[in-house]
């Protein structure tokens, strides 16, 4: 269960740099701060926020975001975009992958759904999505043996469908202690989809210790599609969904979670759910 002393796989305080560090290299304390206010709380999260993004920051000027890039390209041995294929082999050795806890869905995946990756899972009304991420939410706090990642959880549930005695049931199946796998579970409600995002932030701050393994989103779309309805706000829906979904790929190859989102269908008048990047309807 996670707590428990972890292996040199899991082991990723060499790829999670404190954003605390570019202290040493000439910027303030004030102005780190100001970072962590705004959601970034490691030196890989400056590195890939845009010099657009840092100016938004209330007191960043021009000149004080280039200094801070500078900082950043110090403390990062990557930043400067190119590594050698050895090198991202070593990192790709972190990989972890959580089971399903069906055999026959695992050798679909060749192995379960993996970590420093999104996966999404779809489908109609009552086919058993949030089901699975129940399910997820579970295995993925066993150990590596049986099928786990030994990590913790958290789940971001916009539909109020997520059940802790659900979570206990579950937890009984696999032989783990019903209290032990749900104080492992960070849960919480969106709101809307700014909530959603700031959710994202606060994450961000958790992982930064490690020991998470599986962000679940159940469901992806759900506030987005509420608060941008109509074919007039689909372009505005989308560049947000856009930088959810980006946003959401930098954690998992950061902080080295397995992210699994769920959508369903919903066809009403331009208000497409399917989280899908290039829009296309499935068939």
């Amino acid at each position: 269960m996670p707590g428990s002393d972890s292996s040199d796989e899991f082991n990723d305080d060499v790829f999670i740099v404190d954003v605390d560090s570019i202290q040493a290299h000439g910027v303030g304390a004030a102005d780190i701060t100001k970072l962590k206010t705004n959601g970034f709380y490691t030196v890989a999260s400056v590195h890939g926020a845009t010099r657009k993004t840092l100016l938004k920051i209330r007191g960043f000027s021009e000149v004080k975001v280039e200094k801070i890039k500078d900082a950043i390209n110090k403390c990062l041995p990557s930043a400067s975009g190119f590594i050698t294929a050895m090198e991202l082999s070593h990192q790709r050795k972190r990989v972890v992958r959580i089971s399903t806890g069906s055999k026959q869905f695992d050798a679909i995946l060749g192995g379960g759904f993996q970590s420093m990756s999104i996966s999404e899972v779809f489908g109609e009304f009552r086919c058993g999505k949030t089901q699975l991420s129940h399910t997820m939410s579970v295995v993925a706090q066993l150990p590596k043996e049986m099928g786990g990642a030994d990590g913790k959880v958290a789940y971001i549930d916009t539909e109020g469908t997520f059940r802790p005695e659900r979570i206990a049931q579950i937890a009984e199946r696999f032989g783990v202690d019903a209290d032990s796998a749900r104080e492992n579970i960070a849960y919480a409600r969106a709101l809307n989809s700014e909530h959603q995002l700031e959710l994202l932030n606060t994450l961000s701050k958790e992982f930064t210790g490690g020991e998470y393994r599986l962000l679940i989103i159940d469901s992806i779309m759900n506030c987005f599609r509420v608060d941008y309805c109509g074919r007039g706000e689909l372009a505005d829906r989308q560049q947000k969904l856009n930088q959810f979904l980006m946003k959401l790929a930098h954690m998992a190859e950061e902080f080295n979670v397995c992210v699994l989102m769920v959508s369903g269908f919903h066809h009403r008048g331009g208000c497409q759910s399917h989280a899908k990047i290039d829009k296309s309807s499935p068939e």
